[in-house]
């Protein structure tokens, strides 16, 4: 008499989107990119491009070397700086050595200093990384580091009259500078915060996948835990899951930091499958289309 095997037990899977890359992210992993095809390696970066482990890695083997300081870099070889933002010591140390660098990102808030949002927003990057412009007196006296590689964002509570002389001043001196889809504050943090919200809710466990130095990441878990989840972990990739969090669980939320990108979201979900019958659903909150230029220096000739 044969023993028949127990059917695996039925999960449900919720899936929010938007969730992972953010355009700044994914930006800043081009520039690596193109930079090492355009001087071959090896290519220098100063500090982690982002905050994710499995990209610094790739990045690696194709060439990058991830430095702790200029000091670290020989002269005769082009320096990346981090997405995250430099002080203005390090671009200037940069052009005293004449090293040919690009910086990854360099963005301009627009909104009041003192509001939450704004202290918020800032609060998430090192000093340095994000400029605040209050005022068209603000925005005309920018001086930006590269005027090729700047975009811009706007408080949430800013409405469009409190924004429009300020960004027509931005766009006239800097005709190149990045807009967002809409003026919104970090729209990759706010939407994929609203995701987790949306089915947090409905999860007895949510899985954020992100590196605990992810900020963006950490959050996730923080809004899942807040709006209803009965439980919520941060794990950096399918090999991190300790699956007594699975005991009771019927229903399963997924996310991802900016940072993260799909195939450890991918690989979470074929993890999953090899214990339970899995009920896939995605949750759209919103859809993203936002992108930034890369520098002049890595376009095509014209």
């Amino acid at each position: 008499m044969t023993t028949e095997t127990p059917a695996p037990r039925t999960l449900k899977i919720l899936l929010a989107s938007p969730r992972g890359f953010c355009a700044g992210v994914d930006r800043a992993i081009q520039i690596v990119e193109k930079t090492i095809e355009k001087y071959d390696a090896p290519v220098f970066v100063r500090h982690e491009i982002v905050h994710n482990r499995r990209v610094v890695e790739r990045l690696e083997g194709m060439g990058a070397i991830f430095v702790d300081e200029l000091d670290d870099c020989p002269d005769d070889r082009p320096v990346v700086f981090s997405a995250h933002g430099v002080p203005k010591s390090v671009p200037a140390e940069a052009r005293k050595r004449n090293l040919n660098f690009l910086d990854a990102k360099e963005i301009i808030l627009i909104g009041h200093a003192g509001h939450p949002e704004v202290v918020g927003t800032m609060g998430q990057l090192p000093d340095g990384a994000i400029t605040l412009i209050e005022s068209v007196a603000d925005a005309e006296g920018y001086a930006p580091k590269d005027p090729a590689n700047l975009a811009y964002c706007t408080q949430t509570t800013l409405s469009l009259d409190d924004t429009a002389q300020i960004i027509a001043v931005l766009q006239r001196r800097f005709p190149e500078i990045a807009a967002p889809y809409k003026e919104d504050i970090c729209y990759a943090t706010t939407n994929r915060q609203e995701a987790v919200k949306a089915i947090a809710p409905q999860c007895d466990l949510v899985l954020v996948l992100g590196a605990p130095n992810s900020s963006n990441s950490v959050r996730l878990v923080e809004v899942a835990r807040r709006n209803g989840a009965k439980n919520a972990q941060l794990v950096e990739s399918a090999a991190d899951v300790d699956w007594s969090w699975f005991e009771g669980v019927s229903t399963l939320g997924v996310s991802a930091g900016a940072s993260a990108p799909e195939d450890l979201v991918e690989t979470l979900i074929d993890a999953v499958r090899t214990k339970f019958a899995v009920e896939l659903k995605s949750v759209e909150t919103t859809r993203e289309n936002v992108t930034f230029r890369l520098p002049r220096a890595l376009l095509p000739a014209e």
